[in-house]
């Protein structure tokens, strides 16, 4: 059986590894070309891409990129069609994989989705062309299923890979970490970190007891940081560390993503962050049709977590977050609300029944 898959993000690359690794299992004749990254290649994928060239955010920044975008487009489109898959996986990255998806139900290949487009927050009206151009959907928040069922849409509800992701990978413990940690995550694009971790940072000599650390991205060099470690010597930094750090924090600053979900998923008291382009931001509120944006808050439909987001992301509103998330019947209030979300997640296992559900569809 071979498979394209596209995933790209370092989320998206993190659960397909994941799925592929169990549907290698399932099927080790599974061959596998793919845009992904580092987990995709470990599971055994031949990754013609790297999703570090592939991440651009936000309605302005994907104009200015728009020549590489439809060259990557064009190059997709040729490599499929050389490489002949049974199958055609995509891994959320809507973008991109929505107009791939639409070409290649033109060409007659199997399109399967894996972690749905969060069409349910904005734009409702692309299910249609989901239901035109997917074969199948495998979606991984409890309220997608019954979402998809409303326009008759071949759904599967596999789970949230999160929660596997979580137990397979326990942290690297190689660094210790001091008592009173705040971690900072910034996110994993350039464009992120430029905009959220001055931010973040403009906090810290405020909590002078508490030690400060950033979680860096794996794809990004030293030379993001550099300018902004030069002005707050005292805050370190370390890289592939993440479980790890949030682990032995005692709150974190997180960028509004699937790290939001993994900090509560770990029990660790946040407060959300969000900072973009200024124009992409007012064209994505007009747009969106959802009262939050962290996935902690979309899933348990209330607001567990406090969010801060464009103009509210300032010194004087996260040190008011601290100041909560530090108090403990703040923080223990938020933990038994994370514990709440635990049940509505349910258990582990997600990769494993999306691999089995792709294998038997290709039966």
């Amino acid at each position: 059986m071979k498979i394209y898959l596209i995933a790209g993000e370092a989320s998206g690359d993190l659960h397909a590894g994941n799925m592929l690794k169990a549907l290698k299992q399932i099927r080790p004749e599974t061959e596998c070309r793919a845009w992904g990254g580092d987990k995709l290649a470990d599971a055994g994928a031949d990754v013609v891409k790297h999703y570090r060239d592939l991440a651009f955010m936000g309605f302005v920044e994907v104009i200015r990129h728009l020549g590489t975008i439809l060259r990557n487009l064009s190059f997709c489109k040729k490599d499929i069609l050389e490489y002949n898959p049974d199958a055609l996986v995509l891994v959320d990255y809507p973008g991109f994989n929505m107009r791939i998806a639409r070409w290649a139900k033109k060409q007659g290949i199997r399109v399967i989705y894996y972690i749905s487009p969060q069409i349910w927050a904005w734009r409702q009206s692309r299910v249609h062309r989901i239901i035109r151009d997917v074969d199948k959907m495998l979606v991984i928040l409890p309220f997608e299923k019954s979402f998809y069922e409303r326009f008759g849409m071949e759904t599967t509800y596999v789970g949230h890979p999160l929660l596997d992701a979580l137990m397979q990978e326990p942290g690297n413990e190689k660094i210790s970490f001091p008592e009173k940690t705040i971690a900072l995550l910034p996110g994993s694009r350039k464009q992120e970190i430029q905009r959220i971790l001055p931010r973040m940072l403009s906090v810290t000599s405020l909590f002078p007891d508490y030690n400060f650390v950033i979680a860096a991205a794996k794809e990004q060099p030293d030379e993001m940081y550099a300018p902004w470690l030069r002005a707050y010597p005292q805050v370190r930094i370390v890289r592939d560390q993440t479980y790890s750090l949030l682990r032995n924090s005692e709150a974190a600053l997180v960028k509004s993503g699937t790290s939001t979900l993994e900090t509560a998923l770990l029990d660790v008291p946040q407060v959300v962050c969000y900072a973009g382009n200024s124009l992409s931001y007012y064209i994505a509120r007009f747009l969106i049709r959802v009262k939050y944006i962290s996935l902690v808050n979309l899933i348990a439909d209330a607001p567990i977590v406090t969010e801060l987001i464009q103009d509210e992301l300032n010194t004087s509103n996260l040190k008011a977050g601290l100041e909560r998330l530090l108090n403990p019947d703040s923080a223990s209030e938020m933990k038994k609300n994370y514990a709440l979300l635990r049940e509505k997640l349910g258990s582990g296992g997600a990769s494993v029944r999306a691999a089995r559900a792709i294998s038997d569809s290709l039966e």
